[in-house]
């Protein structure tokens, strides 16, 4: 039996569908899963915090849009994600699925799961260790026989409500569950009727209010039969208040697993959870799962600065814009002058026109902003058009391609950009030819079921819309433990790019004191760049950073930049150019010299000096130092561009006599 157990493959089931509409109308026409969150689908978030605990064996249950996972998992995998390493994924489909309950039942049916395996969606962002939750699983199996699943929580923030809270009562030493009530989303109970045998038949009773539910499951083999004998199984919730109702007729209990203060897990399943764990990400709170790390990808593709704000390297920021904080922006977006932007999060090829204000929005890929607009609290979908002078607040949503007329001024609302009377919807205003409001039938106005009505899940599936978060309230669901210092709040540990550059500069330092084999400091780099996952790129970058650091260190560099830059170089050089060479290492180079000398004023007074020696000696050529010129538009490259204007000019004047004497040739 041992021999079974060892060798019993870690599996988990991951439920691809929310299977209610509070993500209309963006997941009209794409799935749950491939729902961006800070730029990265949850389909993503939810593979990679699996593989990290170890599981070797998935089951995506999908029911809706099953072509684009399909696409979207081979294309992960055949790129060579971190995910697709060591653990397989089996897409399972079903277009009569309704529930969790009925896809349960059907993968039941199908004989996949051969014993314990983990439950999850793929709205559950969580960096908690699962695998550890699994052992403590089975340690409970050993001791009652009659466990069919153990429930995970977390402790939540007070006052603050994202529709996923729950109160329980417990067996304190055994953490046997015994009541399990989900709290509304918009109310604030006063009561709460516990049946008195709870309390007279158990010794020694907790009870927790409050507290996260991140939809985070271990299963027995029996629960899957569990669902398929019991239709009225629809949800985790019903099968819970099943299994506690009936529990001497089904034989089965559950036990329940906290979550340390450390790791973190919450269920994206309303617009206002979307917003609180964008933010929690961006924080850093669900480390390692952050942008600057690449999640489940090979590329880094944000640079971390100060404040929580991500830049990828492909973007442009005018003069006078502000990137206040916690602010993601995607590749090839755009940012114009004088427009503030701050909790935000933009996706690829955004533009933001003039004089604008972005608070607290979410814009997907290829989203055009015009001049003079505010949004605050807002989700705009795919090739969004808003026109110049527009008011969106209160948490409007705005569905893929929706075009909005100049000088609309819009609160809470919803809007699509075709008819949706055209699918037996009534109640439909026109605000122009793309942009047609959605009646809300989960509107807040609206009186929420009772928490002990048989339609509990109404109340676990309302579509809250984006608002203010309390300020008195913790920015996070996140907190440090005790033992760690205050520090960790801010991030929970040094970003690696760091470390790497650290590391290089110690290299590089050790190196030209003890003037050893630079090719010795070549295999350093690399070995540390594969330590920290680094692309190419990267490394190009923080090479040439961290000999301008050096640069600045030295004694006579104020006196004469060029002469000690060339004394550096003729010991580095082979260094520098096993890196630099062709054009994208180029702007590498580029991109770090115009980062430090916006960091060291040594390196800023004499940028001038330094490209052109750099151009002088071929480790860059004119056409990138033009083009790298042309990218020089926000506020900090300004004075570099004054700084290279005579270069540029004389650069420019050289290049057309040539094209002259190539003519007359």
């Amino acid at each position: 039996m041992n021999r079974l157990e060892e060798k019993e493959p870690v599996q988990a089931i991951l439920i691809g569908d929310g299977f209610n509409d509070c993500f209309i109308p963006l997941t009209e026409r794409k799935p749950l899963s491939l729902l961006p969150l800070v730029n990265v689908p949850l389909l993503d978030y939810s593979l990679e915090s699996l593989n990290r605990s170890g599981v070797e064996e998935v089951v995506l249950f999908c029911s809706q849009h099953v072509d684009q996972v399909r696409a979207h998992v081979k294309a992960r995998q055949a790129s060579g994600c971190s995910w697709s390493i060591g653990m397989s994924v089996t897409i399972v489909s079903s277009e009569g699925c309704r529930c969790m309950g009925d896809a349960l039942r059907d993968l039941d049916a199908k004989g996949l799961m051969r014993g314990n395996f983990l439950l999850m969606g793929v709205d559950t962002v969580t960096n908690a260790n699962l695998a550890a939750i699994l052992e403590e699983h089975k340690r409970t199996a050993k001791a009652d026989k009659g466990v069919a699943m153990t429930v995970v929580f977390k402790e939540g923030v007070p006052q603050q409500r994202t529709g996923n809270e729950v109160m329980i009562a417990m067996d304190k030493n055994s953490r046997r569950l015994l009541f399990h009530q989900r709290l509304k989303p918009m109310h604030k109970e006063r009561n709460f009727v516990i049946p008195l045998e709870i309390l007279t038949q158990n010794k020694d009773v907790t009870l927790q209010h409050g507290l996260i539910d991140p939809q985070i499951a271990v299963c027995s083999n029996t629960a899957l039969p569990l669902f398929s004998d019991n239709f009225d199984f629809l949800t985790r919730d019903d099968f819970v208040r099943g299994l506690l109702i009936n529990e001497e007729i089904l034989a089965s209990t559950i036990y329940v697993s906290m979550l340390p203060s450390e790791e973190y897990g919450v269920k994206v399943n309303n617009w206002q959870s979307y917003q609180i764990v964008s933010k929690d990400v961006a924080n850093r709170y669900v480390y390692p799962l952050v942008p600057d790390m690449g999640v489940c990808g090979n590329v880094l593709r944000y640079s971390f600065c100060r404040n929580n704000i991500y830049r990828h390297r492909d973007i442009r920021l005018a003069r006078g814009s502000v990137l206040k904080a916690d602010v993601v922006i995607g590749e090839r977006s755009e940012v114009a002058e004088n427009t503030v932007v701050e909790n935000s999060v933009l996706g690829s090829g955004c533009k933001i026109g003039k004089n604008c204000r972005i608070s607290n929005c979410y814009l997907m890929d290829g989203v055009e902003i015009g001049d003079g607009c505010i949004l605050e609290h807002c989700i705009l979908g795919d090739r969004v058009n808003v026109g110049s002078n527009c008011d969106l607040k209160n948490g409007c949503v705005l569905g893929e391609e929706v075009q909005l007329p100049t000088g609309t001024k819009i609160f809470k609302v919803t809007l699509q950009s075709s008819n949706p009377e055209d699918d037996w919807t009534e109640g439909s205003k026109k605000l122009g030819d793309r942009a047609y409001t959605v009646p809300d039938e989960n509107d807040e106005n609206q009186e929420m079921p009772d928490s002990d009505d048989e339609d509990d899940e109404n109340a676990f599936n309302h579509a809250m819309r984006l608002s203010r978060l309390e300020r008195k309230q913790a920015p996070s669901v996140y907190s440090s433990s005790s033992e760690e210092g205050e520090s960790r709040a801010m991030s929970p540990v040094q970003e690696d790019a760091n470390i790497f550059l650290s590391e290089v500069l110690e290299s590089l330092k050790r190196g030209y004191s003890e003037k050893s084999n630079p090719d010795y400091l070549i295999l350093e780099i690399n070995s540390s760049r594969y330590a920290y996952n680094m692309s190419l790129s990267e490394v190009n970058f923080y090479v040439v950073k961290a000999i301008l650091q050096l640069l600045v260190m030295q004694e006579n560099a104020a006196k004469n930049v060029v002469a000690t830059m060339n004394q550096l170089l003729a010991y580095f050089g082979t260094v520098f150019k096993n890196y630099i060479r062709g054009r994208d290492a180029m702007m590498d180079c580029m991109k770090a010299l115009e980062e430090t000398s916006e960091q060291e004023e040594l390196i800023g007074t004499k940028i001038a000096q330094l490209v052109h020696y750099l151009y002088e000696k071929d480790y860059i050529t004119e056409e990138v130092i033009l083009e790298w010129y042309e990218e020089l538009d926000d506020e900090s490259g300004a004075t570099a561009k004054k700084s290279l204007a005579k270069l540029v000019e004389w650069l420019m004047q050289s290049s057309e006599e040539e094209d002259d004497d190539d003519d007359d040739e």
